[in-house]
């Protein structure tokens, strides 16, 4: 929702440090914002329907491969999490931040690995427990990480939200979730 932030392009780079191989599209033509109202401006202005096709569009060209991992921050999870569902041949879904509603038929076997914050502003309690039991009944191989006391964007260290210690240890277990697929 922020655009395509620095802290994107860090998370980026630690992975490809880590050997895997990382596109990372832009979704808003190059705009970043550093509040969520400006955030959900761009987002509205744009539409969900734009901003899904502009992820379709981006994701494309990798999907023949087969293997794919999807991946994405807050609203970037969200719309990885609706790619990686239609994706017959995705190898995993990391979200970080962020879910996305789901198909009563969706059906998936595709290992998952959400990080979040607890509590968060965006994702309650509730409805990740909802989303939980939807993806599981949808065959997914869940795994929730949730981080106590940390701001929505815990991991981006230019926003007020960041926690070093929670996005240390998020990045360290998605690491390991990303090696292990």
């Amino acid at each position: 929702m922020y655009g395509l932030r620095p802290a994107v392009g860090l998370a980026a780079d630690r992975l490809r440090e880590a050997g895997h191989e990382v596109h990372v599209p832009d979704l808003y033509d190059g705009r970043v914002v550093d509040s969520s109202e400006e955030g959900f401006e761009i987002k509205e202005e744009i539409g969900r329907d734009e901003l899904l096709r502009r992820a379709v569009a981006a994701a494309a060209p990798l999907v023949d491969e087969g293997g794919l991992v999807y991946a994405g921050f807050s609203l970037g999870g969200a719309l990885a999490q609706t790619l990686a569902l239609a994706d017959a041949k995705a190898g995993g879904l990391l979200l970080m931040h962020g879910t996305s509603d789901m198909a009563d038929d969706a059906s998936t076997d595709i290992p998952v690995q959400l990080h979040v914050a607890d509590p968060d502003t965006y994702e309650p309690v509730d409805w990740l427990n909802a989303w939980y039991l939807r993806m599981r009944r949808a065959g997914a191989d869940v795994e929730i990480f949730r981080y106590r006391g940390a701001g929505h964007l815990f991991t981006d260290p230019d926003l007020p939200d960041y926690d070093a210690e929670a996005a240390e240890r998020a990045w360290t277990v998605a690491q390991g979730f990303l090696d292990s697929l």
